[in-house]
């Protein structure tokens, strides 16, 4: 079976080459059909060749038929059709030229060309040379007029591409991708204007709290519905993408379309299928998302409700999350990965709160980077973070101390699932780390 490695996203990694067998869906039997029936082709032609012998037949068109005609010119009459190139033009002129005045000649010039016939040897080797040069000349002319016309055809100079439209020029100390200028997987030529391009982009998917639009659900139950969704994406093992994609719609679709309790958890999986065929190379099948929700729901139930969210948001589901822009600020200060993984916990934290949907996510992602390196004592908000982010210390303070009471509060014990994830030895146990202090985080706001 495919195995994902600690790399997440940066690099897929694989381990192992053999395709995974599709689960078959449970009560039923592979079935194996009965062999095709080919028709007889070639029997039926060699029946057809021994009724009779062969009669050869006539090359006429039957009466009424319609003449056989190429896409240009036939080949056979190739010869009888005089085409006219634009580079030949000249040639011709001055071709038709030397017939009108051979034409015009008198009748005494020709008797005086014809007693001239005893000219010696010499001569005739010189006009021939002569002859000779005139046709060299008509042939480089031939090839020079076809220039001459490409030349005057070609377009004038291309202009200067204006200032506002040029390439920024990245700052050789903060220049985080020539390093992998040699992995064409990294795209190092173009990282910085696809992530710039993913920050423009999160403006069309701004949201506010919608809640009050939902008559049958509460913040407490979106809550509980995330927690639920944490456990999915570890039991499936699926990348954080998927979780964050997830979220994502289904925050859009709850902020277009009223949905009853009971449909809530409906949704959600529906979201985490979606996700999956987005972000994973191998997305789990619509059984086994019917299976986790304890067989609650019928298969078409889920395809409509996937139908439903898909024409809700125009199938527009390439929504910037916080997950991606926390990898990419991670690498400007060469974070290691005990501290890329708290901050990943304090991002995740934040997908349950309410009052953190209205966020984007290139912002949620700085201040929960900048709250981890205040706690792993790395200093604050530097100059190369501020270069691709775009946000200062300032931009931050307040989303930082929202994320500082929202971790100060005490723990839900129905609500488990993330702490006991960043719990593990394998997130480096970064849920068991206390707070940093009040004032050493507001010290380093305040720079």
């Amino acid at each position: 079976m495919w195995r994902r490695s600690q790399c997440s996203r940066c690099r897929v990694c694989f381990e192992g080459i053999k395709e995974p067998a599709m689960p078959l869906p449970r009560g039923k039997k592979p079935t194996v059909t009965g062999g095709s029936k080919i028709p007889k082709l070639a029997a039926t032609a060699t029946e057809n060749q021994e009724d009779g012998p062969q009669v050869k037949r006539s090359s006429s068109p039957p009466h009424g038929a319609p003449k056989k005609r190429t896409a240009f010119i036939d080949i056979t009459n190739a010869h009888k059709v005089q085409i006219s190139l634009p580079g030949r033009k000249k040639a011709t002129a001055k071709k038709q030229t030397k017939k009108t005045s051979s034409a015009s000649v008198p009748a005494q010039n020709q008797a005086n060309l014809q007693k001239s016939s005893s000219v010696s040897s010499e001569e005739t080797t010189a006009k021939k040379d002569k002859a000779e040069e005139e046709k060299e000349e008509e042939a480089q002319e031939d090839v020079a007029a076809p220039a001459e016309e490409l030349v005057a055809s070609a377009p004038p100079a291309a202009r200067e591409v204006p200032a506002h439209l040029k390439k920024q020029a990245i700052p050789e100390e903060f220049d985080i991708d020539s390093e992998n200028s040699e992995d064409c997987y990294m795209c190092p030529e173009y990282a910085k204007d696809i992530f710039d391009y993913l920050k423009q982009r999160e403006e069309k998917f701004v949201l506010s709290d919608y809640m009050h639009k939902q008559p049958s659900l509460n913040p407490e139950m979106r809550a509980i519905l995330i927690d639920w969704l944490v456990e999915v994406q570890e039991n499936f093992e699926l990348n954080h993408e998927t979780l964050y994609l997830a979220v994502k719609m289904t925050d859009h679709y709850l902020s277009l379309t009223p949905v009853h309790r009971e449909m809530l958890q409906l949704v959600g999986s529906t979201t985490m299928l979606i996700a999956s065929k987005f972000e994973e190379r191998s997305p789990p099948c619509v059984d086994d998302f019917l299976y986790i929700c304890d067989d609650a729901y019928k298969r078409e139930e889920l395809i409509s409700m996937e139908t439903s969210i898909l024409q809700t948001l125009s199938f527009d589901i390439n929504i910037p999350t916080a997950y991606r822009f926390l990898r990419r600020y991670a690498k400007c200060v060469s974070a290691g990965m005990d501290t890329l993984t708290l901050a990943r916990y304090y991002c995740e934290m934040s997908l349950m709160e309410m009052e953190m949907v209205s966020e984007r996510g290139s912002l949620l992602a700085s201040a929960c980077l900048l709250m981890a390196l205040v706690t792993k004592d790395l200093g604050g908000w530097r100059p190369i973070l501020q270069f691709h982010s775009g946000y200062q210390t300032s931009d931050l303070a307040p989303l930082v101390r929202k994320l500082y009471l929202m971790l100060l509060a005490p723990p839900d014990e129905k609500l488990a699932a993330i702490r006991n994830k960043y719990s593990h030895r394998v997130f480096s146990e970064v849920a068991c780390l206390p707070l940093v202090n009040i004032d050493v985080l507001e010290k380093a706001l305040s720079q």
